[in-house]
């Protein structure tokens, strides 16, 4: 991406009046590395993780865990077998948990900023597990919870839906009586971005930058 795109963007923004802006959280707000947990799962002895799961393409198993079909205790023992007789429950929570990373503040402080002027929302594929572990990263670096930074939360575990699916820009839009036109999504991964455009948002491929970079 050149110098010039902050500036472009920010250009575009005012040029199309939007009203409203859903962020994607992991790899948006809160930084990610799957390949820490890709490593810790080698570790514990499945050397195929790749295999069934990664950032783009998800096994059944992985899908249903975040589309809330299944349990947390479901999803752990759904792992089990794959690795080494005596694995313990926890060593893969831990595993799994690998990639959740920190929050820079300078971020949290840019939602506060733009809660001034454009309405806010947090559109997120997760699960309960990696859900629960982004809340002891936010503790490391305020007392706040996620949700006073946005006007709603929606978490792809809670709504039964997941992104790209046309039906979750649906339930968010028509919940919140949003107009796609003047709505801005903004997500690391080009398929909920195509997945975003297909329904009629405005949409913002965020990569080589962070959204300080691209908003301040």
């Amino acid at each position: 991406m050149g110098f010039l795109t902050p500036f472009l963007f920010l250009c575009k923004m005012e040029k199309e009046h939007f009203e409203a802006i859903i962020f994607d959280l992991g790899g948006v707000i809160i930084n990610l590395d799957y390949q820490r947990t890709i490593d810790e799962f080698k570790k514990l002895g499945l050397p195929n993780f790749e295999a069934l799961y990664t950032q783009a393409k998800q096994s059944n198993l992985f899908d249903d865990y975040e589309t809330g079909k299944i349990s947390s205790q479901h999803f752990v023992n759904g792992l089990l077998p794959f690795l080494p007789v005596g694995t313990s429950p926890n060593k893969v929570v831990h595993a799994w948990n690998a990639m959740i990373l920190d929050f820079p503040i300078e971020r949290l402080n840019l939602l506060d900023q733009l809660r001034d002027k454009y309405r806010i929302f947090l559109l997120s594929n997760t699960n309960e597990i990696h859900y629960q572990a982004v809340e002891r990263s936010l503790a490391k670096t305020t007392d706040r919870k996620l949700d006073t930074y946005f006007e709603k939360i929606y978490l792809s575990h809670d709504l039964n839906l997941r992104k790209p699916h046309l039906e979750i820009f649906d339930y968010v839009c028509v919940e919140q009586n949003l107009d796609p036109s003047k709505t801005l999504f903004i997500d690391d991964t080009i398929g909920h971005i195509e997945g975003a455009n297909s329904y009629g948002l405005k949409t913002h491929h965020l990569q080589g930058k962070t959204i300080v970079e691209i908003l301040s």
